[in-house]
């Protein structure tokens, strides 16, 4: 058994146990960020359309969830923005209708919330994490490298917009870059835009696996310290438990987790529910086919798709 839009389980700091629902093409994005795990962003739009088969994605989530996994979250994630897909509201209402045991979560970088039909589909979801990374022009374009149309302040007065309506848990993300949004006068810009927003936390992450370029780095614990007293970061719980991934060829499956998100040897071993001499056998071949590299990172050694899912 295959899957193309549907991927993981994912094990996530965050959601606990989560299964991903991708539902753009790779790499398809509003922002070309410079520390994103999917890699360079290959077609930057604004332009909202139907990037997978509402149809395939919707067929492959009931295939996936008709058995009952233990999972926590069902999660729009993946290969790009997904509030970029106009069918994003119609998959999150069929989740909640045909299989309300579980939550739904979406992940997204909210340049798109300026729109009343995007606000309308995010709201959807039983927690959404929406990343805001900059809070001036200059850091806005240097991180999150956006779309030209994009506006900045535009797209903060949408979030809040959302933010005020929303009925369910919102969290906000800042990833901090070294040397670029952690300055001082940065996260202070930062502080004041989060009063504008109601949110039931606020979530700093760091580089963990690799980025789009190699030049990002993690700011120094002093600079840690200063942003959880600025922004009242919160940390979060550890994963939830494993369970198996659905069945099918395991190198297929692999290939298709770590081209969303790259992995250590671990990550695959506890969201396959294998063991870890099992997973390097599994990733061996991949790796000698030249469709897997291998990258050392402060977490330990990475898995990352050589080549990007076909557009």
């Amino acid at each position: 058994m295959t899957f193309e839009y549907v991927f993981g389980p994912v094990p996530s700091r965050r959601l606990g146990l989560s299964l991903g629902v991708d539902l753009v093409r790779h790499k398809t994005c509003s922002l070309n960020c410079v520390y994103c795990e999917c890699g360079p962003t290959t077609r930057l739009t604004l332009e909202r359309g139907e990037y997978v088969p509402t149809k395939g994605a919707l067929e492959e989530l009931d295939r996936f969830l008709s058995p009952g996994p233990q999972l926590d979250f069902v999660t729009f994630s993946g290969s790009g923005e997904p509030t970029l897909h106009q069918g994003l509201g119609q998959v999150a209402r069929h989740v909640k209708a045909r299989h309300p045991a579980y939550q739904v979560a979406l992940l997204t970088n909210a340049t798109l919330f300026s729109r009343p039909d995007v606000r309308e589909d995010a709201a959807e979801a039983h927690v959404v994490m929406a990343s805001l990374d900059a809070a001036t022009p200059g850091v806005f374009s240097t991180v999150n490298r956006p779309h030209p149309a994009l506006d900045l302040e535009e797209m903060i007065r949408g979030l809040a917009e959302f933010a005020a309506g929303y009925q369910g848990e919102l969290w906000v993300e800042v990833f901090l870059v070294a040397g670029v949004n952690d300055t001082e006068a940065e996260l202070c810009a930062l502080a004041r835009v989060l009063t504008r927003i109601p949110h039931a936390r606020v979530v700093i992450n760091t580089l963990d696996r690799p980025g789009s370029e190699p030049w990002v780095e993690v700011p120094e614990p002093r600079v840690l310290a200063r942003v959880q007293e600025l922004l009242c970061a919160r940390t979060l719980g550890p994963p939830a438990g494993k369970v198996p991934g659905p069945g099918g060829g395991e190198g297929e499956r692999f290939l298709a987790f770590i081209r969303r998100r790259p992995a250590t040897v671990e990550d695959l071993a506890r969201a396959h529910g294998m063991e870890i001499e099992k997973v390097r056998d599994i990733l061996r071949p991949l790796v000698e086919g030249g469709s897997v590299v291998m990258e050392e990172r402060a977490r330990g050694v990475f898995y990352r798709a050589l080549n990007a899912p076909a557009s």
